[in-house]
């Protein structure tokens, strides 16, 4: 099995912010009678009394079976062996690496961030002079240990937040990043990436001395960059496009690329990170964080870790790659980025009177590669036509109430969602929910399944008229207690899906090795396929400074609901295939209707 190249284990401060991993808890190792046994209890919501039965069996059969025993064996080898974290160590590469759907809209993540009273070029300057900040601070282990609940953190991917790059391979691709045995270590790259009309910059922000250069000297070379105002790159011409081809293809362009603009793909990839300057002034919730989510794929490297992106108007926001980060990290990267006290300081610093390098990185595409280029662009066109979105805000209220009914915020939303679903559809659908495992050495997130046999208790009370208020409310709290039940058996190592799905997995690929079956009933089951196929793919993202968190839906019938729950609202971007866009506006609407029934019923005694 494959160990994912990536992080060390520990920084040399003793009290820095790597100073935990090492002594954080390991991810725990379920037993395979103990997942098969969740598993059954998750997927049972979903299913008929005969696909049931069916899964039962097949679910018996592999937990019984010495195939099951001698794969369980292999991967507690596995998460025993030296430099492996946790047994998920190639779980992660194999999950996001190995997709091979194009990154934009299918896996990078958008943060619209809150309004600032500053134009393009100033907003610009403060995000890159607050991220070298920020990087700095890192190198020097600086950065305070997080926590939650008192528990520390894992901190090992704030190592993949600078110049780090997705790099496209046959199969599977390759995560590169500082702090690795190819490049020890925090990154030695001085410089982030401004891409404006198609043109691709090096622009110099760390000095010989290895200290930031000011924010006023890069708001001087914004300046000068945006005055001399370039004409647009043909779009025959834009790499960019590049990055949002289906991988495959992406990896054969590449090595053609390579050959002949070499340094032009290392000043990219090993750039601190992405800056995109935008010449379009979205307003609204809704259409920057489209333009966020794929925008102008001629003006992104959709491959970098990190893309701060500007526009016009001075709106603002990130765009990331999955495969090293998560919602989590680059929330506290993000509020760094936004803290006015770090701004104020920034703000206050002498000024030499220097500009900072700027230098044009350019490629040389043969016409066969712009050839390519003009298939890249339509189809990035087509994928982007593709994606329908909606802004969701619930204004009635929100935690501050909902904390009052003593249920979980989380919970009810989460609630709604399915409420509203049923109202939509007419069925529940298998719902995805991430939870984060960052209290674990190496943790990341974990697959929630969010239906229990409580959410369709409560779904039904609520449909049923004859049903009393009372009732309702006894439904909605008991279903909301499952979800924190669930949620807490997420966080404790004792989920069944990433296990089983491992399980899967090393069969696929060491089954003739270890002398088992390539593949089991138990995976092509009505309840395996019915729980991982998403109806609604859900996540959360709480933090003041972001006012829209974004990502695309993962199959022709999934809304993509990603929320943010505030003291008084609870809002959503939500994202599903054009197709199918009627359905999600009317989930929408009936998400409203939903939110003020649950309350309601909580309401009246």
């Amino acid at each position: 099995m494959e160990l994912i190249q990536g992080t060390d284990c520990q920084g040399p401060k003793p009290d820095g912010t790597f100073s935990a991993l090492g002594s954080l808890p390991r991810v725990p190792l379920p037993r395979v009678d103990k997942s098969i046994e969740a598993f059954l209890d998750w997927c049972t919501p979903l299913l008929t009394s005969d696909e049931l039965l069916q899964t039962f069996e097949a679910a018996e059969d592999f937990a019984r079976s010495d195939d099951a025993a001698i794969l369980h064996k292999a991967l507690q080898e596995y998460d025993r062996t030296d430099g492996v974290y946790s047994w998920l160590d190639d779980f992660w590469p194999a999950r996001y690496l190995g997709r091979r759907v194009p990154v934009a809209i299918n896996a990078n993540f958008i943060f619209r961030y809150k309004d600032q009273p500053y134009n393009q070029v100033q907003r610009a300057a403060r995000l890159i002079a607050a991220g070298v900040s920020y990087k700095l601070k890192l190198d020097a282990e600086e950065i305070p240990l997080a926590k939650m609940r008192d528990k520390l953190l894992c901190m090992s991917q704030q190592k993949y937040l600078f110049s780090s790059t997705r790099i496209p391979a046959k199969g599977r691709d390759i995560a590169q990043a500082p702090y690795s045995e190819e490049r020890p270590g925090p990154s030695q790259a001085k410089h982030v990436l401004v891409c404006y009309r198609g043109h691709y910059y090096r622009l110099d922000v760390i000095d010989d001395n290895n200290n930031g250069v000011t924010l006023a000297s890069i708001e001087r070379t914004l300046n000068q960059l945006l005055e001399s105002s370039p004409e647009p790159v043909a779009d025959a011409q834009r790499a960019g496009y590049f990055t949002t081809l289906p991988r495959d293809d992406w990896a054969d362009t590449y090595a053609q690329l390579s050959s002949n603009n070499r340094q032009a793909l290392d000043d990219i990839e090993q750039a601190l990170f992405c800056v995109c300057l935008e010449d379009s002034s979205p307003e609204g919730m809704q259409e920057p964080a489209d333009q966020l989510l794929h925008g102008d794929g001629g003006n992104r490297w959709f491959d970098k870790s990190v893309s701060l992106i500007v526009f016009a108007n001075g709106v603002a926001g990130i765009n990331c790659e999955h495969c090293g980060l998560d919602g989590t990290v680059v929330v506290d990267f993000s509020d760094y980025l936004m803290n006015e006290e770090v701004i104020g300081q920034l703000e206050q610093q002498d000024d030499s009177g220097e500009v900072p390098e700027l230098s044009e990185i350019t490629f040389s595409l043969t016409d066969e590669l712009s050839g390519k280029n003009e298939v890249a662009k339509q189809g990035f066109e087509t994928l982007a036509a593709n994606t329908a979105s909606h802004w969701f805000c619930f204004e009635d209220f929100g935690a501050a109430r909902i904390k009052t009914f003593k249920v979980s915020p989380d919970a009810f939303a989460q609630l709604g969602f399915q409420l509203a679903h049923w109202r939509t559809k007419g069925l529940i659908g298998a719902t995805y929910e991430s939870i984060a495992t960052r209290f674990y050495e190496r943790g990341r997130t974990e697959a929630m399944r969010v239906v229990t046999s409580q959410v369709i208790e409560f779904v039904n009370a609520m449909l049923d008229p004859e049903t009393s208020q009372a009732k309702r409310r006894q439904a909605l709290q008991a279903a909301a207690n499952a979800h924190i039940d669930r949620i807490r058996q997420c966080q404790s190592g004792n989920a069944p899906e990433q296990h089983l799905w491992q399980l899967q997995m090393l069969a696929q690929l060491k089954g003739d090795e270890l002398g088992t079956a390539g593949d089991f009933d138990l995976f092509q089951s009505p309840g395996w396929l019915k729980m991982r196929n998403d109806y609604l793919s859900t996540s959360s993202a709480p933090s003041d400074n972001i006012s829209v968190f974004g990502f695309g839906a993962t199959s022709e019938q999934c809304i993509g609901t990603a929320y943010l729950i505030r003291a008084n609202a609870i809002q959503a971007y939500l994202s599903t295939p054009t197709p199918v866009a009627g359905q999600m506006h009317n989930f929408a609407e009936n998400l409203h209707q939903a939110y003020r029934d649950m309350a309601a019923v909580m309401a009246e005694e």
